[in-house]
């Protein structure tokens, strides 16, 4: 596998806890030694403002919108990123609630975030993209950067229809470009074992995604806790029974991106 591997963390249907799983992804990799650096792609900037950078959501340009809109200026990401204890981050900010309008008029609309990383990806061994909630450029730029999807889910009928929805988008971009796209995952998330339905659909989900890893993650105070300390559970709430849920998802993925040996 060439370095680096990169997934879209994706889902269209809103409050799934995508960022949460993100994040906590994100430093489980690093707790395995792996150089990772975050892209928050997400206009709302839930991912920027969880990892202590709320200031840098209101700042001056150039920002991620003028990487992704401006080809002279795709350079300029080697100047967004930020340094996090877990990760290195580049922000998102006010200005991408802009950009899906100006990705439509560019030339290689669903390319321009794979062009900007060409300038800094070399430096790490994961690169993780927190997704918007939608279906538009933006998910378009990610799927066609990354070449692979992280789904989480809530265990709830309504992850059939989001199901759906995504896979007929991925398979659509998949085929403009001429590309494949591989699903590296499902995460159940904010499990609630006590709901009859919440059972029910883990099953579902298991057997719909039968071959592709499924990873249930409970709802637990201690993942917003740590979200709304800045970090992930492994620096906030290392005793977070979740934590073993995340270091198996980061050992899986190690094994299908091919890092063979974990760093001393």
């Amino acid at each position: 596998m060439a370095q680096p591997a990169k997934l879209a963390v994706t889902n269209q249907k809103g409050g799934v806890g995508k960022t949460a799983v993100a994040i906590n992804l994100a430093g489980a990799l690093n707790a395995r030694g792996r150089e990772v650096l975050f892209v928050d792609l997400d206009p709302q900037g839930n991912a920027t403002e969880n990892l202590g950078f709320r200031e840098l959501y209101d700042t001056e340009p150039p920002t991620l919108f003028d990487v992704l809109s401006e080809a002279e200026q795709r350079s300029e990401i080697e100047d967004l990123v930020e340094q996090h204890e877990e990760m290195d981050v580049v922000p998102s900010s006010i200005d991408m609630t802009a950009v899906e309008p100006e990705l439509t008029l560019s030339r290689r609309s669903g390319e321009q975030l794979a062009l900007a990383l060409d300038h800094i990806e070399d430096a790490y061994d994961y690169v993780i993209i927190d997704c918007p909630p939608f279906l538009g450029n933006l998910m378009d730029n990610a799927l066609y950067a990354s070449r692979n999807i992280l789904i989480p889910a809530l265990a709830e009928d309504t992850s059939k229809r989001a199901f759906e929805l995504l896979f007929d988008h991925v398979d659509a971009l998949a085929t403009d470009y001429e590309i494949s796209i591989v699903e590296r995952g499902v995460v159940i998330n904010r499990i609630d074992v006590r709901k009859t339905q919440a059972n029910e659909m883990i099953e579902w989900i298991g057997n719909a995604f039968d071959g592709t890893p499924v990873w249930q993650v409970r709802e637990r105070a201690a993942i917003q806790r740590a979200l709304a300390n800045g970090a992930s559970i492994f620096v906030e709430e290392p005793d977070c029974d979740q934590c073993s849920v995340f270091e198996e998802m980061a050992e899986d993925l190690d094994q299908q991106f091919e890092f063979s040996e974990v760093p001393a």
